[in-house]
C-alpha cells in the first residue's frame, strides 16, 4: 500500500512533519456542528486494549483497516470530527483527513480493560497543555465511579484537575461518567436511571468551573429523567454495535429531540456496522441530526 508506506516513511525519517501539519491545520470555527449538533467519530478504544466490535474480539486490531473506516466516516457530509488518542489523530493528520475538523484528544487511557487496576484510570494520553499545543478543540476523559474501589478517588481528582486545566485554556472538557461495579472480576457500568443520573451529577460538579464542560452520556430507556439532571451540553454515547441497528438508531433519534442534547460521539456502531457499510451508517445518523 503506497499510502501506508508514505505514512511510515514520515514517521521514520521526518517525524517533525507531524508538528508542522498540526500547526498548519485548518481548524473549525465552533463546536456547533454542521447540522447544529456535533457529530464525532470515536476511535480511542484501542489504547485501553478494548478492540471488540460486536462479536469480533479483534475488530479494531487492524490499524490500517480502522484508518480506512475513519477516513470514510470523516469524509461524509455532516461528520464534524474525531475523538482519538495521539497515535490515531497523528495518522489521520498525515493522511490529510482532519482539515476543518473538530478534534478531541483522549486523555486518560490508563485504566486498561480487564485489569485489576482498571478503575485507577491514569492520564496516559493528552494533557491540557498538549491539547492546546497541538491545536485540538478539547480533551475527553472517562470517569468510572466504583463505590467499592478506593482508586476512584484519585481518578476523580485527576479528572477535576483536567477539567480546570482545559477550561483555563478555553477548551472543551468532555467527561464520560459511569457508576461502575465489579462483577466476576470485570468492571461493569450500571446503566440504571438512578446510576446514570448520579454519575452525571458528579461529573457536572468537577473542578472550579463548568463553563467548558460537556457530558458524554449513554442512551438508556429513561433519558428524560437523565437529561433533566443537568444544564450542561450533552453528547450521546453510541456504545457497542447493536444487533438490531434499526432499533438502535430509532432510540437515538428519539433522544436527540432533547434540548440538552448537542450531538453524538459514535465509534464502533458507525465504524463496524452489521452490514459493513460505514458510509450508509454514517449518513443515517447524520439524517437524525
Amino acid at each position: 500500500m503506497r499510502e501506508l508506506a508514505d505514512l511510515l516513511a514520515v514517521r521514520v525519517h521526518e517525524p517533525e512533519r507531524i508538528t508542522r501539519l498540526a500547526a498548519a491545520r485548518t481548524r473549525p470555527d465552533s463546536l456547533a456542528g454542521q447540522t447544529g449538533r456535533l457529530l464525532l467519530v470515536a476511535a480511542d478504544h484501542p489504547a485501553r486494549g478494548a478492540l471488540r466490535a460486536g462479536a469480533d474480539t479483534l475488530a479494531m486490531a487492524d490499524r490500517w483497516d480502522l484508518l480506512r473506516r475513519l477516513r470514510i466516516a470523516l469524509a461524509r457530509p455532516g461528520v464534524d470530527g474525531v475523538l482519538g488518542t495521539a497515535d490515531v489523530v497523528e495518522d489521520l493528520l498525515l493522511l490529510g483527513a482532519l482539515e476543518g475538523k473538530v478534534v478531541i484528544g483522549s486523555m486518560n487511557r490508563g485504566g486498561l480493560a480487564g485489569t485489576v487496576f482498571e478503575i485507577d484510570d491514569r492520564f496516559t494520553g493528552y494533557d491540557a497543555a498538549a491539547v492546546e499545543r497541538t491545536g485540538l478543540q478539547g480533551g475527553k476523559m472517562l470517569l468510572r465511579i466504583d463505590p467499592d474501589d478506593p482508586m476512584t478517588a484519585p481518578t476523580l481528582e485527576a479528572c477535576a484537575a483536567a477539567v480546570g486545566d482545559l477550561a483555563g485554556r478555553g477548551l472543551m472538557a468532555m467527561v464520560e461518567p459511569f457508576l461502575s461495579h465489579r462483577h466476576e472480576g470485570r468492571v461493569r457500568n450500571d446503566l440504571s436511571t438512578e446510576a446514570v443520573i448520579r454519575a452525571a451529577a458528579v461529573a457536572s460538579g468537577l473542578s472550579w468551573t463548568s463553563a467548558h464542560t460537556w457530558l458524554k452520556l449513554p442512551v438508556i430507556d429513561d433519558m428524560e429523567q437523565v437529561l433533566a439532571a443537568t444544564t450542561l451540553p450533552v453528547l450521546l454515547l453510541g456504545g457497542e454495535v447493536g444487533s438490531d441497528q434499526g432499533l438502535q438508531f430509532a432510540r437515538w433519534k428519539q433522544v436527540l429531540a432533547g434540548p440538552q442534547v448537542r450531538g453524538m460521539v459514535v465509534g464502533r456502531s458507525l465504524l463496524y456496522p452489521p452490514d459493513g457499510d460505514v458510509a450508509r451508517a454514517v449518513d443515517a445518523v447524520v439524517g437524525m441530526m
